[in-house]
């Protein structure tokens, strides 16, 4: 009998072998990637021809029949099988979270739009996640996964959540700001991630749209985005990725364009933003948990991207704890107005480093400055929580070359600290039209070098378009 027993076991181990060995593995296709550093190539994941059709699972196209189950059947489907494209096809489709798994490609088909519900108890239970650079349990992002291997978002469909809700939850009242610092105060007394449950009550922390938590190997290409609650495109703790041909709009309270925080080795290209806020955004989050994850965020490529819309064309920070090193943007234009082209924002809480940030072969229409960078920059935090540690932020080798603006209120503002002055920055080339205001200024910087910008003073009441720019702030 104990024979039998394990000659049985060893048959089905064998059958189970055999299915896997079967399986089309997970291919890539190898992108090399150029830079002013040491840049890895690109891995793109290539997904087994194998379709998971989400009508197969009971989805139906409705206004009102929400299908949430038969997607997560598919993908859950996809996932067992090895991989493959998961369907969604032309129609509109609503649903609450999409948690995405390894070797899955969510296919958004022409004409696909998926209609997020605003029903905050369809986003429960609480996952894990990060709100301004601080990780906590809060609602599922509306897209979601954690830990996942080879995972993607492709095809011309659309995700267009519904906002009914999360406009409302844009402003801050009193019980918001009180469980912000209630965080705060978590993170940095070391409370475990576990204890700290985000959704609850009135605390009204909005989810991101579509939040990657610690993947590899991400692709992001070709779909649409209108609206989002929070953040709109965050990719967190992930390595080696691509996002590409998207086309993101978002105007809401927090809507920045693509999040990249703490992760490494991506390219961004191709790419339309149109946001409420910071277009292209790299941070390595907030304080203590920077400093407990100790990860920065580095080999970052952005090129041939449009911002129609933007509070910043590159954003490095605020919340940037952990270090930002090897960022490199070029080709990029924003043809209407942003209010900063390039601005590093930090405080005397961070202590970490930003080096060897790269802007190059750069067009835009208005902006307040060119370039601007703050080692104070607090906003709400100042006066809403205590420092708990003060250390410094090193900031050195920024390059700005090849830049055109049509008009600015001024060409660059840098405000370093007198105890860690900001090092080597180089401005060369950049060509502005009409500046409003001549006042260039940098305070603590050492081996500032400007060469060859050029540009014409005019009075602000000659140049409508700024003075309609500077209204609207």
């Amino acid at each position: 009998m104990k024979k039998r027993n394990f000659v049985s076991r060893i048959s089905i181990f064998v059958a189970f072998a055999a299915i896997v060995a079967c399986q089309p593995k997970i291919q890539y296709e190898s992108i090399q990637v150029e830079a002013p550093f040491d840049m890895p190539q690109i891995c793109v994941p290539l997904f087994p021809e194998r379709d998971f059709d989400i009508t197969a699972y009971g989805a139906v196209p409705s206004s009102e029949e929400v299908c949430t189950k038969p997607i997560a059947e598919a993908i859950d489907a996809c996932h067992s099988a090895g991989g493959g494209r998961v369907v969604i096809p032309a129609g509109e489709w609503l649903t609450g979270p999409i948690h995405l798994k390894s070797n899955v490609n969510l296919f958004l088909a022409e004409g696909a739009v998926v209609r997020f519900t605003d029903n905050p108890d369809h986003y429960l239970p609480a996952v894990p996640t990060s709100w301004e650079g601080m990780e906590c349990y809060n609602y599922s992002p509306l897209v979601y996964a954690y830990g996942c291997d080879n995972i993607a978002i492709t095809g011309p469909g659309k995700l267009y959540p519904h906002m009914g809700v999360w406009r409302t939850w844009f402003s801050r009242p009193q019980p918001h700001m009180d469980a912000l610092a209630g965080l705060y105060h978590q993170m940095s007394n070391g409370a475990p991630v576990e204890e700290r449950q985000m959704a609850l009550g009135e605390n009204h922390f909005r989810p991101h749209l579509i939040h990657l938590n610690r993947c590899s190997h991400v692709l992001l290409d070709g779909f649409s985005i209108e609206n989002s609650p929070f953040w709109t495109i965050h990719l967190y703790l992930c390595d080696n990725g691509l996002a590409r041909n998207l086309n993101v709009k978002a105007h809401g309270h927090n809507n920045d364009g693509i999040d990249l925080e703490m992760s490494r080795n991506f390219l961004v290209e191709d790419c339309i933003f149109d946001q409420g806020d910071d277009a292209v955004v790299i941070k390595s989050g907030r304080n203590h948990d920077a400093w407990r994850i100790n990860t920065p965020c580095e080999n970052i490529v952005v090129r041939n991207c449009t911002i129609k819309a933007g509070h910043t064309l590159l954003g490095i920070g605020s919340e940037l704890a952990g270090g930002i090193r090897n960022i490199y943007m070029h080709h990029c234009v924003a043809p209407s107005t942003v209010h900063r082209l390039f601005f590093v924002k930090t405080n005397h809480r961070r202590g970490a480093f930003v080096e060897n940030i790269y802007m190059d072969s750069i067009h835009t229409g208005g902006t307040l400055r060119v370039a601007e960078i703050d080692t104070d920059v607090l906003y709400q935090w100042r006066n809403l929580v205590p420092t708990y540690k003060d250390t410094l932020t090193r900031i050195s080798d920024i390059y700005l070359t090849n830049i055109r603006c049509d008009s600015a209120k001024a060409i660059y503002e840098l405000r370093g600290d007198a105890r860690l002055p900001i090092r080597d920055v180089v401005m060369r080339n950049i060509q502005v039209d009409v500046v409003a205001d001549t006042l260039n200024s940098a305070q603590h910087v050492e081996g500032l070098v400007v060469n060859n910008i050029t540009y014409q003073h005019l009075d602000p009441g000659t140049l409508p378009q700024l003075d309609r720019y500077l209204d609207n702030k």
